[in-house]
């Protein structure tokens, strides 16, 4: 892994730290910073995430993630912009990013998107599973778009430089927030025309995100790779993105943690580069295998945070 840099773009680490009361730097978890820090550069997204009790879990969460940090500081950085990002890289240290998965964590209030900013908020998905007053999501409600209330904090959002994640929303919340044309990502979602969950983005979706020029982060949860999920697997939906010109625009969004079964290879972090290898192995070139494991995610993530 020596040569092999990692910016994931998703995991749901930090409730289940929080749960279970166990470290950042070391867990039985899928990621950890101990295995995430053995590649060349590291940089993680944890997503605040609450099943229930919303705004109290997201308080819990938030500050036992960020204690977490502080603990460890000489070998993580929590950071807020993509100088941060550079920054830790230099130093040796794994780069932590925040973002808050469903709005209903924040009350769905436009008024506390700043305030969400200043405490290290860089992305937020507009939903989760659960329909809220902004959108419905894949799951419930499924033909609701944005609410005009919706409209308005994704506005307030882009204003704000959080980064905008469609993961989880609606079909015709997508196309809602597509025709506002500002850059906006899909965090963890893989291709529907690939695995036909409703998760997963179609190809007129993808290209979409390519037009804005946002990303996907391409999800290990099998349920969304696909039957029998294998490492091949996880590349046929790189490769169908690709091919509708996504070169510059996937990235991966692990899902680590939010999930129970992984592609036959994949147990974690330390084995995402086996994914990578197999790009090389493949023929798809070192360029192209970097962007899709780092590059990607840090130019879109630069083009929101600066």
């Amino acid at each position: 892994m020596e040569n092999i840099s990692l910016f994931d773009c998703h995991c749901d680490t930090a409730l289940e730290i929080m749960r279970s009361g166990s470290s950042l730097y070391e867990n039985s978890l899928h990621t950890d910073l101990s295995r995430g820090g053995k590649y060349e550069k590291y940089c993680q997204v944890y997503a605040i995430f609450a099943h229930d009790d919303f705004e109290e879990n997201y308080r819990r969460s938030l500050t036992y993630l960020k204690g977490q940090l502080e603990l460890h500081k000489d070998k993580v950085s929590l950071c807020r912009d993509t100088k941060d990002i550079a920054k830790a890289a230099m130093e040796g240290k794994c780069a932590a990013v925040i973002s808050a998965e469903g709005a209903e964590l924040l009350g769905c209030n436009i008024d506390r998107i700043e305030g969400a900013k200043a405490e290290g908020i860089s992305s937020i998905n507009i939903t989760w599973n659960y329909e809220n007053a902004l959108s419905g999501t894949n799951a419930e409600a499924t033909d609701k778009g944005l609410t005009e209330k919706g409209k308005a904090f994704v506005k307030k959002c882009f204003e704000t430089k959080i980064a905008v994640d469609v993961s989880h929303i609606s079909d015709p919340g997508f196309w809602d927030i597509a025709e506002m044309g500002h850059p906006f990502y899909a965090s963890h979602s893989n291709s529907r025309a690939v695995c036909g969950h409703k998760r997963n983005l179609t190809d007129d979706q993808f290209k979409a995100i390519v037009d804005c020029g946002g990303i996907a982060g391409m999800n290990m949860y099998s349920e969304f790779v696909g039957e029998n999920a294998k490492i091949s697997d996880v590349i046929k939906h790189i490769d169908r993105f690709l091919k509708l010109g996504g070169e510059k625009n996937i990235a991966i969004g692990a899902d680590f943690d939010g999930c129970d079964s992984l592609p036959e290879g994949i147990a974690g972090v330390q084995d995402m580069y086996k994914i990578y290898d197999e790009l090389i192995r493949l023929g798809y070139g070192k360029e192209l295998a970097d962007d899709i494991f780092y590059n990607n995610a840090y130019r879109f993530y630069e083009k929101i945070l600066g």
